[in-house]
């Protein structure tokens, strides 16, 4: 049998490339997203593409028979004010967090339909509740759950799968911890692989069941 298939957003650092080396690992050939440039990481069954979800996809979605797993581990985080915001930020947190997914995942529906494939989106505890400082992610994530709870029901021959996470040690939480004026740990966050293999479970389940949600937390 040949290689399942799976594309990643994301890629590159984080969650992403976790996800992307476990794949890999577990025998997929994947079609992994970056924004500025891939991870010094190379495989025979690993292809790097590149697309910035800021903007519109247009035709740079990988031209795929058969997709088996669709992991969408891209986003952007920044924090402020509902008051102090700038309508650019609240556009760019939609437009990586929501438009982008939304978009990929429906120019790759033929394939997933062929594969019965699965649509995984690493989603947030901010996607539950919005905490002060925090409206513009929240408010991507929220609409990004309601999305995969939608497309769960209208595609029925696809499982779909929201994962929420606390926070992750990655370069983005770097970001969130200096804006917030502490000291980085990584040991206070959940690591990188710990979510991805939440992915994996995810995906592994039987064609007989799907599983909506995982909710993750450090301990």
């Amino acid at each position: 049998m040949s290689s399942p298939v799976a594309v990643v957003t994301g890629a590159s650092r984080g969650v992403g490339l976790a996800v992307t080396r476990l794949l890999i690992d577990g025998g997929y050939r994947v079609h992994a997203q970056y924004h500025r440039k891939p991870a010094d990481f190379s495989h025979e069954r690993l292809s790097w593409w590149q697309a910035d979800l800021r903007a519109p996809l247009g035709d740079r979605a990988p031209a795929l028979e058969r997709v088996d797993a669709l992991v969408h581990c891209a986003g952007v985080c920044t924090l402020g004010t509902c008051a102090d915001t700038p309508r650019s930020e609240w556009e760019e947190h939609m437009a990586v967090n929501l438009h982008g997914p939304v978009e990929l995942t429906a120019a790759l529906l033929p394939a997933l339909r062929t594969a019965r494939g699965h649509v995984v989106y690493i989603n947030s505890g901010a996607g539950k509740h919005a905490n002060p400082n925090w409206g513009t992610y929240a408010a991507s994530k929220f609409a990004a759950r309601a999305w995969c709870d939608a497309l769960r029901q209208e595609e029925k021959n696809i499982s779909v799968t929201g994962i929420f996470p606390g926070r992750i040690a990655t370069d983005m939480q770097k970001a969130i911890v200096k804006q917030e004026e502490r000291v980085y740990d990584p040991t206070d966050f959940l690591a990188p692989e710990t979510v991805a293999r939440s992915v994996l479970h995810a995906i592994g389940t039987p064609k007989d069941g799907q599983i909506h949600e995982i909710v993750l937390r450090s301990r």
